[in-house]
């Protein structure tokens, strides 16, 4: 297992590397973060925002949480989605769940899980939605399709917001899309879900 020490000899090794690719990165990179992309998806480590979409640091702002779920109890969340938006002027939202996610998967399932259930409930309420569709699917299937109809739910969240409600009527530019990743092969799927206006 890496210790403390490893991370720090490992983060010297990175920042070695990009200054003697591109001598003056980490001074432009301080200077200003201008991202056109928000990016709402899964803290699964499997799902490194900026690796995946081949983006630099400073590229793109990234929110994340169990499921990429987009509640509108969460401060955290929607205070995410305001700066992006109000300050950083985002053209895009990106919300990106992944196949194989543990927090859809455990959302159905019948075992307690602890404190994360309260949060998982969403994604149940997201199958209650969508029933008569996930019940004929069963394995990986079920579990894909659900992921993939969570991302559509996030969507319309964030399209719902405040922040994106007054945004549009401002004549913002900016649109909402929703992403699904495949760990197996490393491809974004477009659900085809993309919101640009109320």
């Amino acid at each position: 297992m890496p210790t403390l020490k490893q991370l720090f000899e490992h983060n010297k090794i990175w920042a070695d590397k990009i200054t003697k690719e591109q001598p003056d990165f980490f001074d432009k990179l301080s200077q200003q973060q201008s991202p056109e992309y928000l990016w709402i998806g899964c803290s699964d480590s499997r799902v490194p925002a900026n690796e995946l979409l081949g983006m630099l640091p400073g590229e793109i702002f990234v929110h994340r949480n169990i499921a990429n779920q987009v509640i509108h109890t969460d401060l955290n969340c929607l205070s995410v989605i305001q700066y992006a938006v109000e300050i950083l002027k985002v053209k895009h939202i990106i919300v990106c769940g992944h196949y194989g996610c543990g927090g859809v998967a455990a959302s159905l399932d019948d075992n307690q899980h602890g404190l994360i259930d309260n949060w998982l409930r969403h994604i149940s309420d997201v199958y209650r939605f969508h029933k008569d569709e996930l019940a004929q699917l069963s394995g990986d299937n079920l579990t894909n399709r659900l992921c993939e109809l969570n991302v559509v739910e996030q969507v319309a969240n964030v399209a719902n917001t405040t922040t994106l409600i007054n945004a549009w009527a401002a004549n913002q530019n900016i649109a909402v899309h929703g992403f699904v990743y495949n760990l197996h092969d490393g491809i974004l799927k477009d659900l085809k879900v993309s919101i640009s206006s109320s």
